[in-house]
């Protein structure tokens, strides 16, 4: 009897300590490089982990909200993969610095040209995406994984909160609160278009430095010319005194 509820017992303990020891399974998620804050610009990784032994991950695709569409979305090239943007009209336009925008970036593929994200390796894929809306903590990004044995894993279940987290959950991109000095970040797109503006400042200042410098030597020319001859002058009127 003893040696019965011994063994019970010690088949049980191995049991919650397979459980327990079990690591989670993996999910295509997004996190920001840096801060995704309301309001501004941010680039964005989506990580995608093979979770199969015996298949490799050769397509990837990100369905964009359109409930907060998103004006402007770049993708960052990555080697041995193929983009493919896709933009579709609008229900509702949306207004972005000023402009109307009638249609947005709907979804975003990626498909291996080689052999993928193989067994027990993973792969970033960029996105540069803005302006960030200002009305909503968190985006959802629904995504579609492809392995090369046909099977598709669909991570498009929304978590909710209070509640277990899903089988397949999509990724959730948390937005970070602006700062108070109405500075809404600092992505690539952002930055790019603030060197666009100050360009033509810089360029019309050196313009403006380099007609100052050429007036100036041309004046110190003149101005040397101008003293020969008259000391040349001088000379002449001098030796015609001398011999009258």
């Amino acid at each position: 009897m003893k040696v019965s509820r011994i063994a019970t017992v010690g088949a049980l303990t191995g049991s919650a300590v397979l459980v327990l020891s079990a690591p989670a399974f993996a999910h295509v998620s997004v996190q920001p490089e840096g801060t995704a804050a309301k309001g501004g610009y941010a680039v964005v990784d989506f990580k995608v982990p093979n979770e199969r032994d015996d298949a490799s991950t050769t397509k990837l695709e990100v369905t964009l909200p359109t409930d907060h569409p998103l004006a402007s979305v770049m993708p960052q090239p990555v080697d041995g993969w193929k983009v493919v943007v896709t933009r579709s009209k609008l229900a509702k336009p949306i207004e972005s610095h000023g402009k109307k925008i009638s249609e947005a970036v709907t979804k975003v593929t990626w498909t291996a040209t080689g052999k993928g994200i193989e067994p027990g390796y993973f792969q970033k894929f960029p996105l540069s995406i803005g302006a960030l809306p200002e009305d909503t903590d968190e985006l959802v990004f629904k995504a579609i994984q492809t392995y090369d044995n046909k099977e598709v894993v669909r991570w498009i279940e929304v978590p909710e909160d209070g509640a277990e987290e899903p089988e397949n959950p999509a990724p959730v991109l948390a937005l970070a609160a602006a700062s108070e000095d109405g500075h809404h970040g600092s992505g690539a797109a952002e930055d790019a278009a603030e060197e666009s503006k100050e360009a033509p400042a810089a360029a019309e200042a050196a313009d403006s430095g380099d007609s100052s410098d050429t007036t100036a030597r041309v004046l110190g020319i003149v101005g040397i010319v101008v003293g020969v001859l008259g000391t040349a002058y001088g000379v002449v009127a001098g030796r015609r005194r001398t011999s009258a």
